[in-house]
């Protein structure tokens, strides 16, 4: 498991709340003057993910106005820059006589070294936000902060392969392992650098194996989105990134990984998903070989045995055999946690 704790205003009592999540978020961030609509029994909740010295929170809260003055920043500058990924809601940003809105997917990015206000909408917001040192941005000084202030879309580009890790980083964090920690918050560290230096065009002031790094996550997504391609060989691969066929072999080198089994892995690993997924239960088999990359269900169930001993079928049939006893033990336990006279209310 990652390192993660989770934070909420509703275990505090109600006169308590505003205050305790305008000090969590000062710890979380920097210190901020906030102010509210809902201070009298204010509802706030947030996980902390730590990446190392990267930090991801997602969190939902009620309305808010956060405000970093100059005297804050002078007396309180950890030099982070703070992303938001908008998930539900709205909200706008002001620095001095620049204002910006905010849409559902946005990034807002902020830096702690400047004052600013930031206010959300008056319904409850959702929002992914990430805390990263100014240093592990490797980008000149003067270029990384220009992105303050700016939209970027987390719907497309660079923005969505960061928004899109973000998402799947936080929906489940059980499969981590505690020392995968530094390694995703790096990944976290490329992303937002080249999501900065999109934003500025300033892609060719990234050092080089960032650069790299980021050429393999988006050569990587371009893969999932096009598993269904039986012609996905590493020559369209390289030909869609504008690069040679042997710069992609060393760039999954350098991942420990060849093209070739990453392709078959992200397959194999969908076609499973579909394979143990009641809801496709009638779906054949070979439509779903199909569906990820292998016309031939013969190349598909060699494939699949081999990777995980057994075939299709039969993974299918085991899926449906534990289907079934999970229901018989759901439908227990239903009948258990039914009030005595829970029928007689219906």
């Amino acid at each position: 498991m990652l390192p993660e704790s989770v934070f909420t205003t509703q275990e505090l009592p109600a006169s308590d709340r505003f205050e305790a999540w305008t000090e969590q978020l000062g710890r979380t961030h920097a210190p901020m003057h906030l102010s509210s609509e809902h201070t009298a029994d204010y509802r706030g909740y947030q996980r902390v993910i730590g990446l190392g010295d990267v930090t991801v929170w997602p969190a939902t809260f009620d309305h808010l106005v956060f405000r970093r003055t100059p005297r804050l920043v002078r007396q309180s500058d950890p030099e982070v820059f703070h992303l938001s990924l908008l998930r539900r809601g709205d909200g706008a940003a002001s620095w001095g006589q620049e204002q910006v809105g905010y849409r559902i997917d946005d990034f807002h990015v902020n830096y702690s070294s400047r004052s600013y206000e930031i206010s959300t909408g008056p319904d409850p917001v959702t929002i992914i936000g990430v805390e990263i040192p100014r240093a592990a941005v490797d980008l000149p000084a003067g270029r990384a902060c220009g992105v303050v202030g700016r939209r970027i879309s987390g719907r497309e580009g660079m923005g969505a392969l960061l928004a899109g890790m973000l998402v799947q980083l936080t929906s489940d964090t059980s499969s981590y392992q505690a020392a995968d920690a530094a390694r995703l918050g790096r990944v976290v560290t490329d992303l937002v650098t080249a999501v900065f230096a999109h934003a500025l065009d300033a892609e060719p002031q990234l050092a080089p194996e960032t650069h790299a790094r980021a050429l393999v996550l988006r050569v990587k997504s371009f893969v999932r989105r096009h598993l269904g391609d039986p012609d996905l060989t590493p020559a369209k691969i390289a030909a869609a990134h504008h690069i040679s066929r042997s710069y992609l072999y060393r760039l999954f080198q350098n991942e420990g990984l060849t093209v070739a089994s990453y392709v078959r892995e992200q397959r194999l690993a969908n076609a499973r998903q579909d394979l143990i997924a009641p809801g496709l239960r009638r779906l054949p088999i070979h439509a779903i070989a199909a569906r990820w990359g292998y016309p031939r269900p013969g190349d598909f169930t060699r494939a699949f045995r081999a990777a995980h001993g057994i075939t299709p079928s039969e993974l299918r049939d085991q899926a449906l055999d534990r289907t079934a006893v999970d229901g018989a033990h759901i439908d227990v336990d239903a009948v258990r946690m039914t009030p005595p006279d829970a029928h007689e209310h219906h």
